[in-house]
């Protein structure tokens, strides 16, 4: 797992109440596949999984901003308990801010995992605002961390155990699993 370097970054991750995902690109690798009756197929790494119900268990809330509409989505954002799912938005900082209303959490407490270009108002207005190797490069060159693992392949993981590791909880998580 990648650390974060800064102690001012690590900081700003170490007040993290709410984390936020894209899925396309995050929690997905970005492909779009199609059955030929024309119903997505989405592909989830269970990795990814259980770093949110690690969050989960550390009193962090999540939730997924998405661009697409998908039912695999609601389903999978079900089966992990994710507190709040928005689809069918693409202006995420809108949505984000939707939720800072809803919630009472604000930037100072949030952070955000996006790879593309309507991410990068979100990941550019959170304390912790994160992207993968395999982000347009635009993203990467705006976001305050980067994942060693590319998205679908482990990158929400590493991107939950980041902030669980700046919050000195990430060796209880695993404590809990002998």
């Amino acid at each position: 797992m990648k650390r974060i370097e800064t102690p001012a970054l690590k900081e700003k991750a170490a007040k993290i109440k709410l984390a936020v995902f894209d899925v396309d690109g995050i929690m997905t690798d970005g492909s779009l596949h199609f059955l030929p009756d024309g119903r997505e197929v989405k592909m989830f790494n269970t990795l990814d999984g259980l770093g949110l119900k690690m969050l989960h268990q550390a009193g962090i809330e999540t939730a997924i901003i998405t661009g697409r509409r998908s039912p695999q989505v609601e389903i999978r954002a079900q089966a992990l308990n994710i507190s709040y799912l928005r689809q069918g938005r693409d202006d995420k900082l809108a949505a984000l801010e939707e939720l800072w209303t809803m919630t009472g959490h604000s930037a100072q407490d949030t952070a955000y995992i996006g790879d593309d270009l309507p991410d990068l108002s979100a990941i550019k207005a959170v304390a912790f605002g994160c992207t993968v190797p395999n982000a347009h490069p635009f993203v990467r060159e705006h976001a305050d961390w980067c994942t060693e693992r590319t998205g679908g392949y482990g990158a929400a993981r590493e991107f939950c155990e980041a902030i669980l590791e700046a919050k000195a909880l990430l060796e209880k998580a695993y404590q809990d699993f002998l």
